[in-house]
């Protein structure tokens, strides 16, 4: 009796170990944040101390990609630490397509929220999911033991009669016909982008677990009340938490109080954006504060980054000094500001400037965790990089594909097929080391590296799966 005692002593203290090697995670995760609007990315215009602070506090990537240029697939690929066409996710479901059976993200793929959870993480999901709005792809289905948010692809940040924002919709025709902005108090109608606002909250409600609830507050102040409450609730255990905000994505609601604090912005389009932007650093500075006042901070790594680049037009987010924007393979689609702190470990005030891909979280968080990782994952562990114990690059290429959109990067070229519609394939080539404005189409001056870079992409696109839908 007393060696049974004894052995189970031991396996309770190795087990207790363990959970205290296990580092909780948080991943911060902006929705259309453009890579040149925050301060620590060279914008003065809008402040975001408390987003800056995790890279003056950590490391800063100058390199950093997702795996397509807008949310869904973006998001999957980091959720699961793969190119999402490896399984099929091409496409960015919208409006009533979120709730398709079989429009979603596979229950044979594995989450990270799913491998932390195997390893004793208590995982939580706040905000956005778009990864399926059926049944079967609900987040509790995909390892999250909690989740507060929506599932579609955007949510108002607060119902009409938008009591407490000032709201810019997009419309086709404004009040009194023809085009341009109709200004109200409070309500702006714009004809800018040519169509209407989506339904954004058309069979979309605001889900506790598995049940609506009717949420009050501004939506991004909600987001930041759970978080805080999840972080104070796990405290004495690892944990694993997912905040999707869907900050700054349209549509465009700016708090009053936000508002006032840019005044100075003659653009009321941009004005709100500004007030979008920093509401959600506020959002990052109480999730910090309530990190340290859980005496966590060494406990815990701190990630911030963007699903994909911004829509400058629809937003006015910018991706200087990049070119193009969301829905587009150029750099300013793909290339994202990221960041990550974690207080004791990694050295602060660093900028790695190698490649990077927000795959790389999966398998970061999976070593860290002490899990083994699994086959077929195209991400990397990074921490032995950003601890100095490896050198070079993690990534020499990254492949993308989004119907006739398609791109790839090797070393410094990067290769883009800018087709669209058009039946005829126009591929250009560009020297990112030397050109990362993407100015300077090198096709005809290299046709050897050109014809190269295209059998590569096609013997990569032969490993990748056809559309799921």
């Amino acid at each position: 009796m007393k060696r049974l005692t004894l052995l189970l002593c031991c396996i309770f203290s190795a087990t207790i170990a363990q959970a205290a090697d296990q580092p909780n995670i948080i991943i911060l995760l902006a929705d259309d944040l453009g890579y040149g609007e925050l301060g620590c990315q060279g914008n003065p215009q809008i402040p975001t101390p408390h987003i800056d602070s995790i890279a003056n506090e950590g490391i800063r990537f100058t390199q950093a990609y997702v795996t397509a240029p807008n949310c869904s697939p973006s998001r999957a690929g980091m959720l699961t630490g793969k190119i999402p066409t490896r399984f099929g996710y091409e496409f960015n479901p919208i409006g009533a397509r979120n709730e398709d059976p079989g429009t979603g993200l596979p229950s044979k793929e594995q989450t990270i929220a799913e491998l932390l959870h195997d390893q004793g993480y208590t995982t939580g999901l706040i905000g956005k999911w778009h990864l399926g709005g059926a049944a079967d792809y609900h987040p509790f289905r995909h390892g999250f033991d909690e989740f507060f948010g929506f599932v579609h692809e955007g949510h108002y940040f607060v119902p009409p009669p938008y009591e407490g924002v000032t709201t810019m919709l997009r419309r086709k025709t404004i009040p009194g016909g023809g085009k341009g902005r109709w200004i109200g108090h409070n309500l702006i109608y714009s004809t800018h982008m040519g169509h209407n606002e989506p339904d954004y909250d058309a069979n979309n409600p605001i889900i506790r677990g598995g049940q609506p609830v009717v949420e009050r507050e501004y939506l991004t102040d909600a987001f930041t009340r759970e978080a805080v409450s999840f972080i104070d609730r796990h405290r004495d255990k690892p944990f694993f938490l997912y905040l999707a905000y869907n900050a700054v994505h349209s549509p465009l609601q700016g708090k009053l109080k936000d508002m006032q604090r840019f005044q100075h912005l003659e653009d009321i389009h941009r004005r709100i954006f500004a007030a979008m932007l920093a509401s959600m650093d506020d959002s990052v500075g109480k999730i910090l504060k309530q990190v340290q006042e859980a005496q966590l901070d060494q406990k815990t790594l701190v990630v911030f980054l963007s699903d994909n680049g911004g829509p400058t037009r629809e937003l006015t987010s910018s991706n200087l000094p990049l070119r193009g924007g969301k829905g587009t393979m150029y750099e300013g689609g793909l290339r994202v500001p990221f960041m990550m702190r974690w207080t004791g470990t990694l050295k602060p005030r660093q900028t790695f400037q190698r490649p990077v891909s927000s795959m790389d979280l999966f398998s970061t968080s999976a070593v860290l965790a002490g899990a083994s990782l699994p086959q077929g994952i195209d991400g990397r562990d990074l921490m032995p990089y950003l601890r100095g114990e490896k050198t070079g690059a993690p990534h020499e290429e990254f492949f993308w594909r989004q119907g006739n959109l398609t791109a790839l990067r090797s070393g410094d070229w990067k290769l883009v097929n800018i087709q669209g519609k058009r039946k005829k394939a126009s591929w250009e080539l560009y020297n990112i080391a030397n050109d990362l404005a993407e100015e300077q189409n090198l096709a005809a001056q290299h046709p050897e590296k050109l014809d190269a870079l295209k059998a590569r992409w096609q013997e990569m696109n032969g490993q990748m799966q056809p559309s799921l839908f």
